[in-house]
């Protein structure tokens, strides 16, 4: 299964400036997603991190990952929608989280999220961002699915 960022927008709520994922190349239900981001120097985080050296801030490394996480976890046909307003997916934790080297305007991330554990309401996922095949990130993630009091 691929994504177009119609496909994108139909399931998750993100929106400019903070959606992060462009298109899925793959998912394969209940197992594995693979996820582009193109890097532009025209990115707000860009003016503040760094003028005279743009790098992406790691953490938003990280929130791509979690994006990534989230689409793959709503990938069947009765997933959860953005527009369904009585439950939030949440990313509540993160272990190992390691950065290899700088992410800069020009490259294409390939983010790669394996399922490690899956429920209704706790998700754990084994995520990784390379660079023209290079591992510039890696990390655990953890995220939670709840359930908004009406």
């Amino acid at each position: 299964m691929e994504l177009d960022i119609k496909g994108i927008l139909d399931r998750l709520p993100h929106r400019y400036p903070m959606l992060l994922i462009d298109r899925v190349l793959d998912i394969q239900p209940g197992k594995s997603i693979v996820a582009i981001k193109n890097v532009s120097i025209n990115e707000p985080f860009f003016t503040g991190h760094f003028p005279h050296h743009p790098v992406m801030p790691g953490v938003l490394i990280l929130e791509a990952m979690a994006q990534a996480a989230a689409l793959f976890s709503f990938a069947d046909e009765n997933a959860l929608k953005k527009d369904d307003n009585s439950t939030v997916y949440y990313f509540v934790g993160i272990d190992g989280a390691r950065f290899r080297r700088p992410v800069v305007p020009g490259d294409q991330l390939r983010i790669e999220v394996e399922a490690e554990r899956l429920s209704r309401t706790i998700c754990k996922y084994s995520g990784r961002a390379l660079v023209e095949g290079q591992l510039v990130a890696e990390a655990k993630l953890m995220c939670a699915i709840r359930s908004l009091e009406v």
